[in-house]
């Protein structure tokens, strides 16, 4: 056996997109905690999964609906590839509330939550030689899924000191005419910014002036807190091609649900008329869909998920950005250049030479998770180095004992 030449082996490819994959990079900083040796219960503020705190939990509605689907039998069957009609149907009802004009059953494709959204369209722009901007920082996903597609990728950057907007003039020095798309995030993940209906307006006209499609990452639409509005990208569909991703994962609180979309939101048809939706069409073709009783849930969600449902987790989010806010401003040795206005998550910024043995951004978050068991995301993993990404939908009691459990590393590590 030791001397047979077997034909297979490891794809680098794969191996090497998945290296850089949010997930990966949250179990390597995993395996350093020992809850027995520290005496302290994990916590983790790495990923937004507020599903596990009780103060969280998804509306009636949204269980009912599902129920329902599921005692109904009419949704065990083999689903169509674009997905079930009713629960199509019902997204682009849902989604023409905040648009100058309404979309059809056909501008909107179900997807296996919005991450099966990426990896469609990232392979369906991926042509030889093409390149795509994407934001930096940004959602690990488009990086990972952008080299397995083999898509060039080149960054802009979002501007702290400007509420996190988007560079334009870099993003202008950045394309040519290998540009497929602009990728955007709003409200932002990893930052919690909210762009304005100006600033938006801009974006869509640079991306007009490049002749290139935006993919607007809607996953968090309409959580915010702050001052600003969510404004959707699709009221500027008429300004330039607009693909929208979103899910029921974050904004309803089931994110082990995996539903989403893909919202064509083109007054003018263009992605029609180069053939893009059919290469959408054809890329699910060859992908699975979302479970059928799901689908047959979505119609009833979108229709009958109270308002006050929604207020009541912004308004949880709210007040726990406003504490988590004003701990970390007590903690030397890190900084909040912005304060969040909507999703789920701050970038919280190291000032290493406030410490005496943290040599980075993923040296800070080994350490904390091994001698506090508590968990962040590295600021490399999403492109911003020297920051960390935290999550603060979760519980009071446990923003509370996370950020303590912070302040008392840096100032064990602190210089004196």
């Amino acid at each position: 056996m030791e001397n047979q030449k077997w034909g297979f082996k490891k794809n680098n490819e794969v191996n090497a997109a998945a290296a850089i994959g949010m997930r990966n990079i949250l179990e390597t900083i995993m395996r350093n905690i020992d809850e027995t040796r520290t005496g302290k219960a994990m916590i983790h503020l790495g990923h937004g999964d507020p599903s596990v705190y009780s103060c969280f939990r998804t509306s009636n509605i949204v269980e009912l609906s599902l129920v329902e689907s599921i005692q109904s039998a009419n949704f065990n069957c083999y689903a169509p590839n674009d997905g079930v009609d009713p629960a199509r149907r019902a997204i682009a009802e849902f989604l023409s509330r905040d648009l100058p004009y309404k979309l059809k059953t056909d501008d909107i494709f179900v997807t296996v939550g919005a991450e099966h959204g990426i990896h469609v369209l990232l392979q369906v722009l991926a042509s030889p030689g093409a390149n795509i901007l994407l934001p930096r920082p940004n959602y690990p996903t488009y990086e990972s899924r952008a080299k397995l597609s083999q898509l060039e990728v080149r960054h802009f950057d979002l501007l702290p000191e400007k509420g996190w907007e988007v560079d334009l003039d870099r993003v202008k020095k950045l394309a040519d005419n290998k540009t497929v798309a602009i990728v955007l995030i709003n409200p932002g993940n990893p930052c919690g910014n909210v762009y304005t209906f100006e600033h938006l307006k801009k974006i869509a006209e640079t991306a007009r002036q490049l002749g290139i499609m935006i993919i607007s990452d809607e996953v968090y639409a309409h959580q915010v807190f702050g001052e600003k509005p969510f404004v959707p990208m699709g009221v500027f569909g008429d300004i330039v091609p607009v693909v929208t991703i979103g899910s029921l994962s974050k904004r309803w609180i089931v994110p082990g649900w995996r539903f989403g979309w893909i919202a064509i939101t083109d007054r003018n048809g263009l992605l029609q008329k180069t053939k893009i939706v059919d290469s959408i069409k054809n890329c699910l073709v060859m992908t699975g869909e979302p479970p059928t009783v799901i689908q047959g849930a979505v119609p009833r969600i979108m229709k009958d998920t109270p308002d006050s449902f929604f207020l009541n987790i912004n308004k949880l989010l709210k007040e726990a950005v406003d504490m988590v806010y004003e701990k970390l401003k007590e903690i030397q040795g890190v900084d909040c250049p912005h304060k969040p206005e909507g999703s789920m998550f701050v970038m919280v910024k190291l000032n290493l030479s406030s410490f005496v043995d943290v040599v980075d951004d993923t040296d800070f978050c080994m350490k904390l998770a091994k001698e506090e068991s508590m968990i962040l995301l590295p600021g490399s993993a999403v492109g911003l180095k020297n920051f960390v990404r935290m999550s603060f939908a979760a519980e009071k009691k446990i923003l509370f004992c996370g950020i303590g459990r912070i302040k008392h590393f840096c100032l064990r590590h602190a210089k004196h």
